[in-house]
């Protein structure tokens, strides 16, 4: 039985200027999603069905209700604190 061990980043501080990139790393892992789900042949539906391939989902980023945005923040969220906690530093270009 699969049992998921995700690396602990509860110690992790993030600086103010790298969370201030969870909100666009949010939105761009809810395209990539959309993108994949399009290519698969998914639609907008009121109903999320998996059958014929539709989700309520498929809207911009901000049309989406606050759990789903939750949901992809927390995913950037965590990889930006896994990166900081493997050691890796991120800059932004000047």
């Amino acid at each position: 039985m699969y049992h998921p061990v995700p690396v602990d980043t509860t110690s992790v501080e993030l600086p103010e200027e790298l969370l201030a990139l969870t909100e666009q790393i949010a939105e761009n892992v809810h395209d990539v999603w959309a993108v994949s789900r399009i290519r698969e042949g998914w639609t907008y539906g009121e109903v999320r069905d998996s059958i014929a391939k539709t989700t309520p989902c498929l809207v911009p980023y901000g049309e989406l209700p606050e759990e789903e945005k939750a949901y992809d923040r927390n995913t950037a969220l965590e990889t930006l604190r896994l990166i900081v906690s493997l050691g890796y530093m991120i800059e932004k270009k000047q």
